[in-house]
């Protein structure tokens, strides 16, 4: 029989807090003889690492702040180390991960929110016991809050309560409403079922913003999906825009009536749709890609990262990997 998935919040303001929830977590695991993980902040990992003296060395560590990933990148980062640990999926094993909130847009936010809402379905039967640290010093308070519509607990210390706002998956997409679109610019091309004319467009915009031809490439394979997409749901015409955004290149495409586009599925799960699975193969290609559709119409938009990959030393398609913390 498969483990569970548990799925649980945390909200701290001090260091002490932190540790009075991440010791006795770590410490019950490793007396069960269950894999610990724990991807936090370079600050966390220090104190954590010191706090268990002699039992720090038989945890899995990871900075997350250089990790800047998709959301659905980090749900298969989780699957695979539920496969990877002894038993595989059949064995338990605790992970307390803590996202980057910092420097991310709202797009951005709603993308890994809409990610942890999801985890009890794409994680369910790996047996991991997760808790998702928010520190309230740093992190904005909307984020807190939403953490408590997210998870249906939340630790306090040693003591783990039931979220009192507690959204279901569904429900919680649609209280944060579409994602708010850019004004359009006046340099803006007008696609009406010419596909090689309107990837010109967009190539000669993103170009100069990302860094490698395979980027490049990428980003047309990814934009020609979504064209596809459009054309396949019968809108011949649309307007399609371009443009730098925080060290990404961002591309908009809207349409003037409402489209039945499902949004892209959760990580961990695959539609028999041919197009669902292409808008997926965007989605897996891109930083992000948000679809919304209303009686406004429909826009799709999707970003690649740009100069700011030069900064990181990083990109999106980069694996994680969970490694002992060395002094």
């Amino acid at each position: 029989m498969k483990s569970a998935f548990r799925h649980q919040g945390c909200i701290y303001g001090s260091d002490a807090e932190f540790l009075a929830m991440a010791v006795q977590f770590a410490e019950e695991g490793l007396l069960r003889g269950e894999q610990v993980l724990v991807a936090t902040t370079a600050r966390n990992l220090e104190l954590l690492h010191d706090a268990l003296g002699a039992d720090a060395d038989r945890i899995e560590y990871a900075e997350t702040a250089p990790f800047r990933r998709r959301p659905s990148q980090w749900a298969e980062t989780l699957r695979g180390w539920a496969r990877r640990r002894p038993g595989g999926s059949e064995g338990r094993g605790r992970a307390i991960v803590e996202p980057v909130w910092a420097g991310r847009s709202r797009r951005e936010v709603a993308a890994w929110q809409r990610m942890e809402a999801r985890l009890t379905v794409t994680l369910a039967g790996t047996g991991i016991w997760m808790i998702c640290p928010y520190d309230t010093r740093v992190v904005e308070a909307g984020i807190v809050e939403d953490a408590r519509r997210i998870h249906h607990e939340c630790v306090v210390g040693r003591v783990a309560e039931p979220s009192a706002r507690f959204m279901a998956p569904e429900d919680l997409t649609g209280a944060q409403g579409a994602p708010p679109s850019p004004d359009r610019p006046t340099d803006m091309f007008r696609f009406e079922g010419d596909l090689v004319a309107v990837r010109r467009y967009v190539l000669e915009r993103a170009t100069p913003i990302l860094l490698a031809e395979d980027a490049v490439a990428m980003f047309d394979v990814a934009v020609g999906s979504v064209l596809a997409n459009l054309l396949n749901h019968g809108a011949d015409r649309a307007v399609v825009w371009v443009r730098p955004v925080d060290g990404r290149v961002v591309c908009t495409m809207h349409c003037d009536r409402p489209l039945g586009i499902p949004r892209p599925a959760g990580s961990g799960s695959r539609s028999p749709n041919r197009l669902d699975n292409s808008l997926r193969m965007a989605e897996q290609i891109c930083e992000w890609l948000n679809v919304s559709s209303d009686v406004s119409g429909c826009t799709i938009e999707l970003a690649m990262p740009g100069l700011r990959s030069e900064n990181t030393g990083r990109t999106g398609s980069e694996g994680l990997n969970f490694s002992s913390l060395s002094h």
